[in-house]
This record gives C-alpha cells, sequence and structure tokens, in this order.
C-alpha cells in the first residue's frame, strides 16, 4: 500500500512536466487588419515588407492572418492579398474580418474559395489552433460567432482532448460592444484548456480577459505614425507563450508572456457578465407566442404567404415553418448561404443564394420548380408583384422573372456595383440601390432605366445600398451610411430635400396612409418626418432607449402600430401617430432583421443567432 501511494504521490508530481512535454517549442507570426486597397498602393507596400522581413527571420513554423485584409471586402482585391501571402516560405492560416464579411460583394463566400474555407483547425506541436469567423455577415452590427462555428469548436476540442492546451484565433476580441454573443463563446470553450485568443481588429496591441481568458490583439500591418509597417512574433516555450511585435528593421520587442500551465479562469464558471433582460419584466403582456432555435445564423427577415413562413439561413437553407405555431414543415438546401430576404405569391417561394442561383419552389411542399443562374452570388432581397419576382444580384445584374415559369422578363445589366437590398415597385417603376453610390430608377415593363440618383456620394461606403426604399407624395425616400434622410423627385431623380438633422443611417419605413416616414436615429430615438412639401418637417422624435444603434432594420406599420428593431435583440412598438412607447421585448442579444408584422398585435422575427420567432401582444 505504501509503494502504491508513493507512486501515485511522485505521478502527480510528474504529471505537470509530462503535460508541459507534450508540445515542444516553436515560434509563429502573425499578421493583422492588412487592409489593401485598389485605390492606395500603402497597404501593399507594408505587407510585401512584412512579408520579406518573416521569410528572413529564423524558425517561423507558421503564420496566422488575422482579419481585414482587404478594404472592400471584394474577390479582386482578395486574390491579390492571396498573391502576396503566397509569398511567405511559411505555411500560412487565414480569417475573415469585419471587411471581408460587412461589404462582401459575394456573401463572402469568395474568401471561402480563394483560401480555402471560412474557418481553420490545426494541431502544432502539441498545440490545437483553431481560427473562426466573428461577423457580422452583410448587416451593419456587432460582431457574432454563429451557432454552427460554437459547436464546431466544441466538437474539434472534444477530439483534440479536454485537457490539452488550444489557442482560438478570431478577429474581433470576445467583448461586450465588440461582439454580441461574447457570453456565449466564453461560456462554451471555458471547459477546455484554453490558453490564448489571439485577434486584431483595435490596430494596436492589446492585453485582454475575455471573461478571464487572456486574449492578445496586435496592431495592424499597416505603417504606425513613425512609417513603420509591423507584425507579431510568438514564442512557444516548454512553459510559456512569449509575445512580441516586430516592426520593419527593428529587433523584436516584448510585451506580454503567458503561461502554458497556470490557470487564469474557472473551468467550471460562468461569464463574468450577461446581456440585461430586465426590459421583458417591464412589459409582461408580450409573449413569444413561438420559438424555433435554428442552429445556425439567420441574416435575413422572415417571409410569409398564408399560414406559412419562409426563412434562410447561413447554411444556404431555406425553410418553411408553420405560422401558427412553428413547426417546421419542410425545407429546401442550396450550394451556399442565403443572404436576402425570400417572397412568396401564388405558392411559389423565391430566394436567391450565395451559390448563384435564383431558385422558386412550390411553397406546399418544397419542390423545385426552377432555377435562374447568375454570374456571381446572389445577395438581393426579393419582391414580388402580380407573378413577377424582382431581385437583384452580385454580377451587377437586375432582374424581372415570371414567378410561375422562371423565365426572366427582363435583365438591366447597367449596375456597378452589388445589390443587396429589397427593390421597391410601383405603379411604374423598380427602385432600389447599390454599393455604387447610386440610386436606380428602371421602367417596371422593360427594365430600361429611367434615372440614376448619386446625391455627391463618393465612398462606397456611403451607398443607400442595405436601405429598402419606400414612396409617397411623388417622391423616394431613402437613407444612407452618411447620415441622412433624402425625398428625391420619383419621376427624375432629383433630390427634393436632403437633411442630416436626426443622424439616421440605413433604416427607413412608410406609415400605412403614406403620410409619414419612419428611421432609427444612431442614439436611442426613433424620429418621424411628412411625405408632403418640399423641405424636410420632423413631427416627432421618440426616445426608444435602446442605446448606439446602427443596425439596417426597417420601421413597419401595421394597425396603426409602428414595429423596429435593433442589433441587440430588442424589438419595439411605438404609436405611429405620436411616437409613444407602447412596449419593449428582448428576444437575444444578436441583431433582430427587419420584422413582418401580422396585425398590430403580432409581429415575426428573425436573429442573426438563429432565433426564428412570433411575438403576440396580449391584451
Amino acid at each position: 500500500m505504501k509503494r502504491r501511494l508513493l507512486i501515485m504521490f511522485l505521478l502527480g508530481c510528474l504529471l505537470p512536466f509530462a503535460v508541459q512535454a507534450q508540445h515542444d517549442t516553436f515560434r509563429f507570426a502573425q499578421i493583422t487588419d492588412i487592409h489593401f486597397s485598389p485605390n492606395n498602393p500603402n497597404p501593399t507596400e507594408d505587407l510585401l515588407r512584412s512579408v520579406a522581413q518573416i521569410n528572413a527571420t529564423n524558425s517561423i513554423d507558421f503564420v496566422l492572418v488575422t482579419g481585414d485584409i482587404t478594404e472592400e471586402g471584394d474577390r479582386a482585391t482578395m486574390l491579390k492579398v492571396k498573391e502576396t501571402l503566397d509569398l511567405l516560405k511559411a505555411k500560412y492560416y487565414v480569417i475573415l474580418g469585419n471587411h471581408e464579411t460587412k461589404w462582401s460583394d459575394s456573401g463572402c463566400t469568395a474568401f471561402g474559395e480563394i483560401f480555402g474555407g471560412e474557418r481553420f483547425e490545426f494541431e502544432h506541436k502539441g498545440i490545437l489552433f483553431l481560427g473562426f469567423n466573428s461577423g457580422p455577415l452583410m448587416r451593419m452590427a456587432y460582431g457574432h460567432v454563429v451557432p454552427q462555428d460554437i459547436r464546431w469548436m466544441m466538437e474539434e476540442m472534444d477530439k483534440f482532448g479536454k485537457d490539452k492546451p488550444v489557442i482560438l484565433v478570431t478577429h474581433y476580441p470576445l467583448l461586450d460592444g465588440d461582439v454580441d454573443n461574447w457570453y456565449e463563446v466564453t461560456d462554451a470553450v471555458r471547459p477546455y484548456n484554453i490558453r490564448l485568443f489571439i485577434g486584431g481588429h483595435y490596430h494596436r496591441n492589446r492585453d485582454l480577459r475575455y471573461d478571464g481568458i487572456p486574449g492578445i490583439l496586435m496592431r495592424s500591418n499597416l505603417r504606425d505614425k513613425d512609417g513603420k509597417p509591423g507584425y507579431g512574433i510568438y514564442d512557444i516555450t516548454k512553459d510559456s507563450i512569449l509575445v512580441y511585435t516586430q516592426r520593419i528593421g527593428e529587433p523584436k520587442k516584448q510585451w506580454a508572456a503567458f503561461s502554458l500551465a497556470q490557470p487564469y479562469y474557472d473551468r467550471n464558471g460562468k461569464a463574468e457578465k450577461y446581456p440585461d433582460f430586465s426590459v421583458n419584466t417591464e412589459y409582461p403582456n408580450v409573449k413569444e407566442q413561438w420559438i424555433v432555435q435554428t442552429g445556425a445564423g439567420i441574416y435575413c427577415s422572415p417571409a410569409i404567404e398564408k399560414d406559412k413562413v419562409f426563412v434562410g439561413d447561413d447554411m444556404g437553407y431555406l425553410t418553411c415553418y408553420a405560422l401558427k405555431n412553428g413547426k417546421k414543415l419542410w425545407n429546401f438546401q442550396s450550394g451556399k448561404r442565403i443572404v436576402g430576404t425570400p417572397a412568396a405569391a401564388d405558392g411559389i417561394v423565391v430566394f436567391g443564394s450565395a451559390d448563384r442561383n435564383i431558385y422558386g419552389l412550390n411553397s406546399k411542399d418544397g419542390k423545385l420548380l426552377w432555377t435562374v443562374k447568375a454570374k456571381d452570388p446572389v445577395l438581393g432581397a426579393v419582391t414580388i408583384e402580380n407573378g413577377i419576382a424582382y431581385i437583384g444580384a452580385g454580377d451587377s445584374t437586375f432582374r424581372a422573372i415570371d414567378i410561375h415559369t422562371g423565365k426572366v422578363i427582363w435583365a438591366y445589366t447597367g449596375v456597378k456595383g452589388y445589390i443587396e437590398t429589397k427593390p421597391l415597385v410601383t405603379a411604374d417603376k423598380v427602385i432600389f440601390g447599390a454599393w455604387d453610390n447610386t440610386l436606380y430608377a428602371l421602367n417596371k415593363a422593360d427594365g430600361k432605366e429611367l434615372w440614376k440618383w448619386t446625391g455627391g456620394l463618393t465612398r462606397m461606403h456611403f451607398s443607400p445600398a442595405a436601405v429598402w426604399p419606400v414612396a409617397a407624395e411623388g417622391k423616394v425616400f431613402i437613407t444612407d451610411p452618411q447620415r441622412a434622410i433624402t425625398a428625391i423627385n420619383i419621376e427624375n431623380g432629383e433630390t427634393v430635400w436632403r437633411t442630416f438633422q436626426s443622424m439616421v443611417r440605413e433604416t427607413i419605413g412608410l406609415s400605412e396612409d403614406g403620410t409619414r416616414v419612419f428611421s432609427k436615429t444612431m442614439n436611442d430615438s426613433i424620429v418621424c418626418y411628412a411625405t408632403q412639401g418640399d423641405q424636410p418637417r420632423e413631427l416627432w422624435a421618440s426616445n426608444v432607449g435602446f442605446g448606439y444603434e446602427h443596425a439596417p432594420s426597417m420601421q413597419v406599420e401595421k394597425g396603426g402600430v409602428m414595429f423596429g428593431s435593433t442589433k441587440e435583440g430588442l424589438i419595439f412598438a411605438l404609436e405611429a401617430q405620436t411616437g409613444k412607447v407602447l412596449w419593449k421585448h428582448k428576444i437575444g442579444n444578436s441583431l433582430i432583421s427587419t420584422v413582418v408584422a401580422l396585425n398590430g398585435r403580432q409581429v415575426l422575427f428573425t436573429a442573426t443567432s438563429g432565433e426564428v420567432g412570433l411575438l403576440r401582444v396580449k391584451n
């Protein structure tokens, strides 16, 4: 017995050394926030200099590239980045940043096609590295880690072994205000032996803690105030991770270090903070009639036809649910993610997919009726009127399609950017914006261009491309990221008025009677303007108290109630005539897309975090 106890004691003493011995010493580099741009040669030069110095450095086993590799997320620029990164002698692993996910002309599919995927997994000398996307995808919001990526991380770490060391790689820091579901991620990975998160985004060195888990943010590769590009170097020793900044032509400087054995957090604990759902107790008459956790990210709004709800998701599924209770009726899988909101009419549901196709399905059973092929991913939302579906795609083409036959009635190819918006269809026009600073008006009958509006916008990022235009009183109303509301003459495309008074961004909504437009400001409020007249006239402004806000979720009026939503899971209802707050309800902590109001007391919603549901206000 004594001998047995002695052996157990010695094993307990030696175990930490045995664990340490599982990983050998090695060195790797990190490049982040490269921001290649076709209009600026400096980032290209900065990256070339960093690649050359990394190639001249001894013992670099591999390189992590942690997002924002481009300025505008386009395929052509990503290909140029890859050409430059391919000059590295060491193998490199790359993930997306928000500049590849928010302004992607391919719905982020080009990134995966060019670099082999949107996440990576590899083991190196006893340490597991997992890299994943932290969004936001196509919608202006906080970052978000989708449910399927959280499941993937846990599965990979289970296979690797819960006690073996893991380094997680992302672009955003896992903090409140950066990633909306940071707590879900930290709670999911906490039971494992997470040694470090590595990221970028802030363009400066930061030593952080994500609910106790160490997190490093590295400086941008772009030249600093001294004109020096730079990157990170990590030395993995037997018991430590040593973190350095490496400026071009200078010795590396250590600025952080972490133990590979010391515990930094309670592996049985929980996040230090969770979102506040107390608003739901203030309005107990608002109930979730039903809610479905789909397990996949959702970036589009729901569409309805009679007793059915249609939702597209990040995994390429178009799913049909029963409107009454949320029961799943059928699904159809396209080749890649669905970003644009579908539409349904006459027993046919139409949607576009990033797999470069537009689909028409039988809404009763999901059977494929027809397919229209595009040259690039189809990211636009659909509007159907009188049996015609109107939809824009990433191939700079806007199409009108007969929903019964799939025949393309006309195609307008004069667009200079990609299209994601839901088009406005009027008596004789189709109006939509694109990521080229332009709002287009086409003849509904033949697709001929009637006018284009740019409003003096000169930056792609200011395009009226995410807003869903509305029309009344002979005017089209839009908002844009330059933070203006604009009224445009619907006949000739001339600006009637444009105001920066309310600091709005990319949301607009029309009252049921057409006399008012609504918009969401970037801080707390909904504003209401008159549609009549040739000058901006604010009718009311209501402080809803949702805080800083920039999500492109439109306002909708039904039954005298105006509904809206936010990037942090809040749905709210106002009295449409006065702006009086009627109720608020928090679903989760991620973006709620434009809701669909059934009447003044029921509203359908989808959330980036994968929820589909129906809210009901009880008497």
